[in-house]
């Protein structure tokens, strides 16, 4: 599969990455495992979590999904050198605010390191901005990591256009190491907050970007038409703001590009992601090997311009 530079963090990554937040939630640790193990055999090689997944499912209380991938490493010692770890920082894990302070850094890639069972991780990602703290601060934080060794490149997640442009002023400026990478929020319905100077800020400075809610939550697999869809999934409750005639239009859309590709809909959504200028790899999770086959599917999806340009439209 061919790979792409993720950014200019010298890393390379084949253009799906697999979604986290599922391990420890919607599939137990044996599913987890049998999924990872499909993933890497599919061909695919990053597999993006956070420290907080899967905190918000009853009974947890975040750490789960890196510990289960940890666990899958441990008993697959040769995987490690075939998978690149994606982990995130700067969640409340507790202390009451998101945090992306010198001191919780420093605390919490010790925790994500035990968790995931390795001794570096190849790209942390400050999850959300961090009003308390500076970005000197952090970045500063993140350089002492770099040199310690327990962390190959840095990026971020959730920061609009002023934010990551003041973010890499400071690290010019102060000399100090910059986000590499962006994660935002982006797919066919919810393009508002990366198309734009966000994206183009992140093409002019050459950043990998890895997209999350690929697929809307599920609402561009399809399988959601109206409100007695909803109990599909537990997710379904998050559906009711995709149906207007916005997301209709677009539905239409990815049916039609479908039909004619022979593809699901779902995987219509996540090519056009891939031939995104500007977006590296989309995120996408899956909770069954029928699902993982889908993903599959694909990644090696080639959409027409017209194809592409019926989508285009649909969903401006």
């Amino acid at each position: 599969m061919q790979k792409r530079p993720l950014g200019r963090t010298g890393l390379e990554i084949a253009p799906l990455v697999f979604g986290g937040n599922v391990f420890g939630w919607t599939v137990d640790e044996k599913t987890s495992f049998d999924l990872l193990d499909g993933f890497v055999d599919a061909g695919f090689d990053a597999i993006d979590t956070a420290d907080v997944y899967s905190a918000w499912a009853p009974g947890n209380k975040g750490g789960e999904s890196e510990t289960i991938i940890g666990n899958w490493l441990k008993k697959n010692p040769g995987k490690r050198d075939k998978v690149l770890i994606l982990t995130k920082v700067g969640s409340d894990m507790g202390q009451g605010h998101r945090d992306l302070s010198a001191g919780w850094i420093t605390r919490a890639v010790e925790d994500s390191l035990r968790r995931l069972q390795i001794d570096v991780i190849d790209l942390y990602q400050s999850h959300w901005p961090d009003p308390r703290t500076g970005y000197e601060e952090t970045l500063r934080a993140y350089e002492g990591l770099l040199k310690a060794g327990k962390v190959r490149a840095i990026g971020c997640s959730n920061l609009d256009a002023t934010q990551l442009e003041e973010a890499l002023k400071v690290a010019s400026d102060k000399n100090l190491p910059r986000y590499e990478t962006l994660q935002p929020h982006y797919n066919l319905y919810d393009r508002g907050g990366f198309d734009g100077p966000l994206r183009d800020l992140a093409i002019r400075e050459g950043l990998g970007v890895i997209t999350y809610y690929s697929l809307a939550s599920g609402f561009l697999s399809g399988k959601y038409r109206s409100a007695a869809d909803f109990s599909k999934s537990k997710r379904g409750g998050g559906m009711e703001k995709y149906m207007n005639p916005r997301g209709e239009t677009i539905l239409a859309a990815l049916d039609a590009v479908a039909g004619r590709v022979s593809a699901t809909p779902a995987e219509v959504a996540l090519a056009w992601l891939i031939a995104r200028d500007g977006v590296t790899a989309p995120i996408a999770s899956a909770t069954s090997l029928a699902q993982l086959d889908s993903l599959a599917k694909s990644a090696r999806l080639s959409l027409s311009a017209a194809d592409i340009a019926e989508l285009d439209t649909a969903s401006a």
